[in-house]
């Protein structure tokens, strides 16, 4: 009996754990691959227009390196973490932190 109440709470706990990541906001939204180079500058337009992208402006910590690509994926993120939404047509959730460097994503 001992085990079983154990087992159930390290299950638990497990799932407490992966649900608090979750919640906590440990997906990101990126660029997806495949995204023609078209939908990235008019997402990127869309969202900076009424988004702070000021990381991505030249001095910003994140506009290095000065890419589309890059621009676009921390505005997606950006727009994920303000608005809740991250859309499959050109964007895909990322379980993994997009950050690199001085560039910390939102």
């Amino acid at each position: 009996m001992a085990k079983a109440i154990f087992s159930l709470c390290f299950i638990g706990f497990f799932f407490f754990v992966v649900c608090s990541n979750f919640v906590e906001g440990k997906t990101w939204c990126v660029a997806q691959t495949q995204a023609s180079n078209v939908v990235m500058q008019q997402t990127l337009d869309r969202l900076c227009g009424r988004l702070n992208c000021r990381e991505i402006q030249p001095g910003g910590s994140c506009f290095t390196p000065n890419t589309l690509r890059n621009h676009a994926s921390y505005a997606i993120d950006l727009n994920f973490r303000v608005n809740g939404v991250c859309d499959t047509s050109y964007a895909t959730p990322s379980p993994s932190d997009p950050s690199f460097e001085a560039c910390i994503y939102p």
